[in-house]
């Protein structure tokens, strides 16, 4: 059974009956097995499948415990533990309670957000301080909401940033209607899901017995609120606080740290024993990171006890040196390549490496770039499609509209909303069958120039202007047609939406669909329009060579996209797939080629960290926006313990082409690689007065 596979220590952890327990485990240390065990335990204990809540990260976390809890009970007793992500399993219950609830994407949200900032004219506020832009303010307003629990929103920006004070009624204006029109669509973002399920905890008794959460260090104050409101009977909380390594998006690791003073008679189980990291690694990961505070004692021991290779320090005179070298170390060496990570810091980085990798044909997969689903164009048809499924989704009609020359994000909600006045509140009424009787279509502007509202909007224009286009005398008729602001490109493209969506009439199966968007006149500008973009060169003259290949991209995508929908014969469960499921989906095969947050979880047999140069890993500028050192360090740590049995630490002393030199990381000094000199004791000194500004 799954607790006869575990030592002392995860045993004791598994089945103990304090009703809060912490288990501090180290990297390689098992907890997988101990999440696992403890399930085990429960389900031998007569506690029931579904009255166990599992909270990790990832659902390809959630899905490979519940996998290996059904080794043992069985898939139909494993199918019934709630299992997954904070936000999946909120989802899940609020689509219990209101069907019409609609997760929308953060960059989708992101798109409702400008339309609503781009309304306010900041330039006739005189004031020395540069206003946020609309995306800045989005992520500002995101981090308020997983951080802050007393503030309102304005006080909060009053208080944190107090140069910004006078925009701080405009920008809570803002969030303010931002927020209503949410609202209105139904539409949540991943902070409304854990709000949303916080106020249903509150009320509702959800039935629990115990509450697993997994990654306990990576929690931020709103998902602490969220275990704290379901009042569990039991508690079993996962984490290490040495690899907390999320504070740059509310990860705060004052939750572990203080988990015995929230819960005085909890029991803290400390796992020891690593599997994964052979002695010499482990030993380097030690050195560095017990220059942290030690928050709850641990001290590792290593049962990999076999003649390993000491870590090697690779120094190199050139930055782009040392990337060509580790590409031909990569080349030259007996390990596979998918059991190859190099591992880096900062996205510049990456990009290098990447370069020397594939002038040598070595293959490699990027974690952390472009995937197929982040694809504009891919994001695009998708859109289009979900409009056809759900006239109502306001946003995928903005973002469509928002390739279109001349149209923002404001101005495509402008359509959006006129297009349903003259529809009687259906949108393709409002194409297809406008009432003409309306004259004005167009919402009447508030005015307040204290929150940064101007009346701008100019004469209702007309529709002549376009009667040498060709457009249909049906369409012609419309009224959003007289927006003063729409120009002859702009109608043009909305009337090839009009002709996209007629000839969608009626299809059921997905892949027709697909199809046909992907073949559209309307598609085919979109295409036009992002390869142009992409093939752009500096002096802005277009590369010809380089737009055909990025139109061939995307039709090979458009291809994929087609193939992908071949199983599906349902719209909503195509859209599922593709929407929700996209984050879980990767490509490629090769060397691994991750950031050191995306390296998180896993392993592999040989392991290059590069670009440690004092300035790049830590880096200082991160440190200066609201970083720590303790937070370089701990990336640093996780970085290297996914090393197994190789691990390659590189560092370059001069960049030719910003002619900067460098100095070794502080964390080389620290491991014992690099000796200390007055190089070092300058940077440690400089690094505390940047602290102490």
């Amino acid at each position: 059974m799954a607790l006869s596979r575990l030592n002392t220590e995860q045993y004791a952890a598994a089945t103990s009956k304090s009703a809060q327990n912490l288990i501090i485990a180290s990297a390689g240390t098992g907890k997988t097995s101990t999440i696992v065990g403890r399930i085990a335990y429960l389900l031998n204990n007569e506690v029931k499948p579904e009255e166990i809540l599992l909270l990790t990260f990832t659902n390809k976390a959630a899905a490979e415990m519940v996998e290996r809890v059904a080794e043992f009970f069985g898939k139909n007793v494993a199918a019934k533990i709630d299992a997954g992500t904070f936000h999946a399993v909120s989802y899940r219950w609020l689509k219990k309670f209101d069907k019409r609830v609609v997760l929308k994407q953060q960059r989708e949200l992101k798109t409702l957000f400008r339309s609503v900032y781009e309304k306010r004219n900041f330039m006739r506020i005189e004031a020395e301080t540069t206003p946020y832009g609309g995306n800045h303010l989005y992520d500002l307003y995101s981090f308020y909401q997983n951080t802050e629990l007393d503030n309102n929103f304005e006080d909060w920006i009053k208080e944190k940033y107090d140069e910004h004070a006078i925009f701080a009624l405009i920008y809570a204006d803002i969030v303010d209607e931002f927020e209503s029109l949410k609202k209105e669509y139904g539409f949540v973002n991943f902070n409304d899901l854990l709000l949303n399920f916080r106020e249903i905890c509150k009320s509702k008794n959800l039935g629990y017995k115990e509450v697993l959460v997994d990654e306990y260090q990576d929690t931020n104050a709103l998902q602490g609120t969220l275990i704290d409101a379901m009042q569990p009977p039991s508690l079993f909380c996962v984490g290490d606080y040495d690899q907390s390594i999320y504070a740059f998006n509310g990860a705060d690791i004052g939750i572990i740290g203080t988990y015995t003073q929230k819960f005085p008679q909890a029991k803290v189980h400390t796992l020891t024993k690593n599997y994964r990291s052979s002695r010499p690694i482990l030993s380097l990961a030690t050195r560095v990171i017990e220059h942290n505070e030690r928050i709850y004692p641990k001290q590792l021991e290593v049962t990999r006890d076999f003649a390993a290779q000491a870590p090697k320090l690779l120094a190199y005179e050139e930055l782009f040196d040392q990337y060509h070298a580790i590409a031909a170390k990569i080349r030259d060496t007996q390990t596979p390549h998918e059991e190859i990570a190099v591992i880096f810091r900062n996205n510049s980085s990456a990009d290098g490496i990447e370069v020397g990798l594939r002038e040598l044909d070595i293959p490699c997969k990027r974690k952390g770039g472009t995937s197929f689903f982040d694809a504009r164009e891919v994001k695009a048809v998708l859109d289009l499609y979900t409009l056809l499924v759900n006239e109502s989704d306001m946003m995928a009609f903005i973002h469509i509209f928002e390739f279109a020359r001349g149209i923002g994000s404001a101005m495509a909600k402008e359509l959006y909303i006129a297009l349903k006045n003259v529809g009687n509140g259906s949108m393709f009424f409002g194409l297809y069958a406008p009432d003409e009787s309306i004259k004005n279509p167009f919402e009447k502007r508030k005015l307040n120039s204290q929150l940064g509202l101007f009346d701008e909007f100019a004469e209702l224009g007309a529709v002549g202007k376009y009667v040498k286009l060709g457009f249909e005398a049906k369409f012609m008729k419309n009224p959003v047609l007289k927006h003063p602001k729409l120009t002859k490109e702009s109608a043009t493209f909305l009337h090839n939406f009009y002709l996209l969506y007629r000839d969608l009439k009626g299809i059921k199966q997905p892949r027709t669909i697909v199809r046909k968007i992907a073949s559209s006149t309307f598609c085919a500008y979109i295409a036009e329009s992002l390869a142009t973009k992409r093939a752009t060169l500096k002096d802005g003259s277009v590369d010809e060579k380089h737009k055909t290949e990025a139109l061939s991209r995307i039709r090979r995508k458009m291809l994929l996209l087609e193939e992908l929908a071949k199983p599906y014969n349902e719209h909503e469960r195509f859209l599922n797939a593709m929407i929700l499921g996209s984050s879980d989906l990767t490509q490629g095969e090769g060397v691994n080629l991750l950031s050191v947050h995306a390296s998180k979880g896993l392993e592999y047999k040989e392991v290059y960290v590069i670009d440690l140069m004092d300035g790049r890993f830590p880096n200082r500028k991160l440190m200066q926006r609201g970083g720590s050192l303790d937070e370089e360090r701990r990336l640093f740590y996780v970085a290297v313990t996914r090393a197994k049995d190789v691990l390659y630490l590189s560092y370059a002393k001069y960049d030719k082409i910003k002619k900067q030199n460098f100095v070794p990381s502080q964390f080389l000094y620290e491991s014992g690689l690099v000796p200390k000199d007055e190089a070092y004791r300058k940077m440690v000194l400089s690094a505390m007065d940047k602290e102490e500004e």
